[in-house]
């Protein structure tokens, strides 16, 4: 077994690592739907791939070794793994959720499990004294994101945590944005971490996945029941793949973030920049929690331009950023929130919440600074109206 201390050999050698009947380093790609038993009750420990797959169990494996939880479980896509999530709760019960997150997220509470009458909340959850103040007895979680989608809002996961705790509720939070690699929620007393595992921990825009950890075992068998009963598994090529992604993560997630406090402070000083949110400058609201919690600000940007430039302009002048959805690849992407991530949210919940029409949202590649930078530079200007 490999010896080591730090995260960045756990995303190598973590979880179930390599072949033990062939010496290979990397886990096979088990790609067989089921597997011949030996007799009436008599199996090798699998049975069906739906139930448990080799090369899953390896992915499942790491990703609970990498949040430091007691059980991962991997799911054919990240709104896949939330739905699993919310399929704990009962009818009549509430989730509260931070007031800017995923819009998927949204739009699977509104428009799929209030038919189950399962209802939610949006608060502020950076405001501790609201989100307090919001829980009921039919509330039964939080669920959080920090930074959240798309204005980076930061939450102090610890409190929230502890609040969770005190009223018997569950904490959630979904690390999309900062990976295992910049922030470890667990450690900080969460209960479950999801990941949409498509955008850093893929980090190459070729899979699809979602991925859950839990800390707690009883947690972990009723997921796994879920997960199970519901079969929105992971297949195996795709849990290679992921496998794959996540061992370079920590050598992308260093350039990303490198390119984006550049990109953000080049932003910040431009005069075409009416707002920037990025919780890693030091003026940035809830730098300090952040701070404490994350290794740094990670790499998602939002901003806004003064009225005088015209931001369909902008996102069409732009030649080596792509306007796509998702993040956390290798490549540069830009998106509007309102039309494109968050257009399940009500444009009235999303202009409460701050997500306005004239927000751009950038997900900072690897690629060299310089020629990132031009990109936005000579868009910006094309967009000026004059």
């Amino acid at each position: 077994m490999a010896d080591y201390s730090r995260i960045e050999s756990a995303l190598i050698h973590g979880g179930l690592y390599g072949d033990p009947h062939t010496g290979a380093v990397n886990v096979p790609i088990y790609q067989t739907s089921t597997y011949e038993q030996k007799g009436l009750g008599e199996n090798t420990g699998w049975e069906y791939s739906r139930t448990g797959n080799p090369t899953r169990a390896a992915l499942e494996a790491l990703i609970s070794e990498l949040e430091g939880g007691r059980a991962g479980f991997a799911f054919g896509s990240g709104m896949a793994a939330i739905t699993a999530v919310l399929s704990l709760f009962h009818s009549k019960e509430r989730v509260i959720i931070s007031s800017n997150v995923y819009g998927g997220t949204f739009r699977v509470l509104d428009k799929v499990f209030r038919n189950f009458h399962i209802d939610y909340e949006i608060v502020d959850t950076s405001n501790l004294a609201l989100l307090e103040s919001r829980i009921t007895d039919d509330v039964k979680a939080i669920l959080v994101e920090s930074p959240a989608n798309p204005l980076l809002t930061i939450t102090d996961l610890k409190a929230v945590a502890q609040i969770a705790k005190k009223h018997g509720i569950l904490s959630i939070v979904d690390n999309t944005f900062m990976t295992p690699y910049l922030q470890r929620p667990i450690e900080l007393g969460t209960d479950i971490v999801i990941h949409s595992a498509t955008k850093y921990l893929g980090g190459h825009s070729d899979v699809v996945a979602g991925l859950v950890v839990v800390n707690d075992d009883d947690l972990a068998q009723r997921l796994a029941f879920l997960q199970n009963a519901t079969g929105g598994v992971l297949g195996p090529f795709d849990s290679f793949l992921l496998i794959r992604g996540i061992k370079t993560l920590g050598v992308r997630m260093d350039r990303h973030v490198e390119n984006a406090r550049e990109a953000a402070l080049w932003l910040k000083a431009h005069k075409a920049v009416k707002h920037i949110y990025y919780p890693g400058l030091a003026e940035a609201k809830g730098y300090e929690i952040n701070q404490r919690q994350a290794k740094n600000g990670g790499a998602m940007i939002s901003f806004e331009l003064y009225e005088n430039y015209d931001t369909r302009v902008f996102f069409r002048s732009l030649k080596l950023i792509a306007l796509a959805e998702s993040l956390g690849g290798v490549e540069s992407l830009v998106c509007h929130p309102a039309t494109m991530t968050h257009a399940a949210i009500p444009r009235e919940v999303r202009e409460r919440v701050g997500i306005t029409d004239g927000l751009i949202r950038l997900s900072i590649g690897i690629e060299h600074i310089d020629d990132l930078l031009a990109d936005l530079s000579q868009a910006i200007e094309a967009s000026e109206i004059k």
